[in-house]
């Protein structure tokens, strides 16, 4: 019942909302989009940062890397929440990785460490509609050897720049098992805005699967790209490595620069 009275409460607000356009009719309608033209679709071209790089997955040239980083997780907690795996031997994660690497949707690419020059992860491009500017960021695996490195966070900025500076999206997504914590946690770092959780939306590996739906907007890019820039920065690293700001907090002061 208070779900049901908190989203009444939300079209009430909505409907008394002055700022909305409104048709000839006096109804409601979205923002004019008539001067829009569709988005790219994504290219295969290497993505270079000074941590890591992406290269459009190839099974020959990184499931060696892929299986041996991602074998680091003894237990297969990693998995877990994933559609596929965890795998008991390296001919079935080869097969899984070549499946992914066919096509264009999903448009995977491996993660490469600059210093190592080995494969620790995954991420994809999905879910890819340039006519109406949508894409999605998912298959994202991290190896225990790319979690909380400065890599991983490098390789997601790098996918998001791509996508809004080059080729044009205005809406970049990022779902999840609902209760996947680490996944939610690390799309708000990110600069993903939570938008709800699709109830019963499927069943995988045997379980209910709800999904949380984050997202990323063309109009909130120009902050997000500012706060990775200075988060990369050298400025931003102690002699440690450590950061001085996080991530969240160079965001937020940018919303306040910017707000």
């Amino acid at each position: 019942m208070l779900a049901y009275l908190a989203a009444l409460k939300s079209v009430e607000k909505a409907e008394k909302d002055p700022s909305q356009n409104q048709n000839e009719l006096g109804q409601v309608v979205g923002d004019d989009m008539s001067d829009w033209t569709s988005a790219k679709q994504p290219t295969d071209e290497t993505m270079v940062g000074h941590f890591c790089r992406l290269e459009r997955l190839d099974p020959a040239k990184h499931a060696e890397d892929l299986y041996e980083a991602f074998s680091v997780d003894t237990e297969g907690r990693n998995w877990t929440y994933l559609d596929e795996g965890p795998f008991p031997d390296f001919e079935s994660f080869e097969a899984y990785v070549k499946e992914l690497a066919t096509g264009n949707d999903p448009f995977a690419f491996a993660i490469i460490e600059q210093e190592g020059g080995k494969a620790l992860g995954i991420a994809s491009y999905m879910n890819i509609v340039p006519e109406t500017g949508s894409i999605e960021v998912g298959h994202i695996h991290f190896s225990p050897l790319l979690q909380r490195k400065c890599g991983g966070t490098e390789a997601m900025f790098l996918m998001m720049q791509r996508v809004f500076d080059k080729w044009g999206y205005r809406r970049y997504e990022w779902r999840c098992n609902a209760l996947n914590k680490v996944s939610r946690k690390a799309a708000v770092r990110l600069g993903f805005s939570y938008e709800g959780t699709l109830r019963q939306a499927s069943v995988v590996k045997g379980k209910n699967l709800d999904t949380a739906w984050f997202s990323v907007l063309d109009s909130e890019w120009p902050v997000l790209r500012a706060s990775f820039e200075k988060w990369l920065s050298p400025a931003n690293f102690k002699e440690d490595g450590a950061r001085i700001k996080t991530l969240s907090e160079l965001i937020a002061r940018e919303e306040t620069r910017v707000f």
